[in-house]
């Protein structure tokens, strides 16, 4: 049943997800973690208040969040193929991962912030620091063990968009489960899909609770 040809496929299919998968979660912290600072520091209890352009994030952010994944990646075909030249492939499936899970990531790093001792941010602004010093030296310091849980998740949920993007053009084990459990009927590649997704989630959620206990100072 599972013969070499068949076992190297679904090798090629963990990389690609991997890739996808960590590409896209970095990518999407990247920007994730502008937004989400902004929406935390721009509010109207923020350390630099200024609500229009607040609640003008805050929109955009709810509205992206809005989309579902595979009509998303259906609507940024033509942005997909500016960027990257096609519109399949990992590559590819990598633009609409990141728009997608970075508006998610935003809100994420939002709550994380927001978790922050606001004693401990009015102590840093009497002692003159800078809003850029307090975000460096004070919120993402603070928040950092509810960033790294924060991180696992949103990479299970990148994870989750990319087998979806099986559908549309993706690689990864989404397109094995698609093109041969689902179109062939072969479900025995259905079920080995399913089985290595899981393993991959278990990885990603043991790697955030052990970060999330390391660099937690409130445990001995």
């Amino acid at each position: 049943m599972f013969d070499a040809q068949l076992v190297e496929m679904l090798w090629e299919g963990v990389v690609d997800t991997l890739y996808m998968t960590v590409v896209s979660t970095l990518l999407s912290y990247v920007f994730g973690m502008v937004m989400g600072v902004l929406l935390v520091i721009c509010r109207k209890d923020g350390i630099a208040p200024c609500p229009v352009f607040y609640t003008v994030l805050d929109m955009v952010v709810n509205l992206t969040r809005s989309f579902p994944f595979l009509i998303l990646m259906i609507a940024v075909i033509p942005f997909t193929r500016f960027l990257v030249g096609t519109t399949i492939g990992n590559n590819a499936t990598v633009v609409p991962l990141v728009i997608a899970a970075a508006p998610f990531v935003a809100r994420l790093i939002e709550a994380s912030l927001l978790e922050v001792d606001a004693g401990v941010v009015e102590a840093a602004q009497s002692m003159g620091a800078s809003t850029w010093q307090i975000i460096t030296k004070v919120l993402l310091p603070e928040a950092l063990p509810s960033l790294l849980n924060g991180s696992a998740v949103a990479a299970i949920t990148i994870l989750g968009y990319s087998a979806m993007s099986g559908a549309v053009g993706g690689g990864g084990l989404g397109k094995l489960a698609i093109m041969y459990g689902y179109n062939r009927y072969q479900t025995d590649i259905m079920f080995a899909t399913i089985i290595l997704l899981i393993v991959i989630v278990q990885l990603f959620q043991m790697i955030g609770n052990w970060a999330t206990k390391r660099f937690d100072k409130r445990i001995s």
